[in-house]
């Protein structure tokens, strides 16, 4: 997982960011809106977390041009208001949750991994992004960018599996099963291995990662 802070405060900013790396949560920082919206515009991120107060610029702009690059990536802001008033506010503009300083960071990782795994089971979204790639259900292609990345059925189908599973460690037989829609045929096949690494060859090594051996999963 991979998360944007735009966050004015220095301090908390760093605090924050030491505390995603423990959690194995990799993560940019902006300490100013301009730098934010630049990252946002070059980068993929699974949640972004925006600073309700930043200098020079009102939020709302700061947000709007967030939601226009990322529509369905979750955006949380981090307030020192709490109004009612206030709430309904961000809620009804494009942001899909807050918290209000001084907030705990382990309630903050449990509202990030809440809203990622929401927008993994909305059976509405067509496109599920994940890292730089865009994996378009309907049309059954992966891109990167305007770069059109040709995977097989079969690839294509392990991919969808890992990603509509993402976060979660899958053993061989959770794949056959998944994929294959068989296990007992294949118990002693390389097979799920070999197609592992076709993807890895095309989307690059870093993003499956292998646990206990012959366990997958992408963070």
């Amino acid at each position: 997982m991979k998360v944007l802070v735009i966050e004015d405060n220095e301090l908390l900013s760093r605090n924050l960011v030491r505390y995603l790396e423990l959690k194995n949560i990799e993560s940019d920082t902006s300490f100013d809106w301009k730098d934010g919206l630049y990252k946002a515009s070059i980068h993929f991120y699974d949640a972004i977390i925006l600073d309700i107060n930043l200098p020079e610029i009102d939020w709302l702009e700061v947000c709007k041009n967030l939601r226009e690059k990322w529509k369905n990536t979750p955006i949380i802001m981090l307030t020192s208001r709490s109004s009612k008033t206030d709430i309904i506010v961000w809620l009804n503009n494009w942001a899909d949750d807050y918290l209000v300083k001084p907030f705990d960071y382990q309630e903050l990782i449990a509202r990030i991994d809440s809203l990622t795994r929401r927008n993994l089971k909305n059976k509405s979204i067509s496109k599920i992004e994940v890292w730089e790639y865009i994996i378009d259900l309907e049309k059954i292609e992966v891109s990167k960018g305007e770069e059109k990345i040709k995977l097989s059925t079969l690839e294509f189908d392990l991919f969808k599996c890992l990603v509509q599973n993402r976060w979660k460690v899958l053993s061989r037989k959770d794949i056959y099963e998944k994929v294959w829609w068989e296990f007992e045929e294949f118990m002693f096949s390389k097979t799920v291995d070999v197609y592992i690494w076709y993807l890895r060859k095309k989307l690059g090594r870093e993003m499956i990662e292998t646990r206990k051996w012959f366990w997958y999963i992408i963070n």
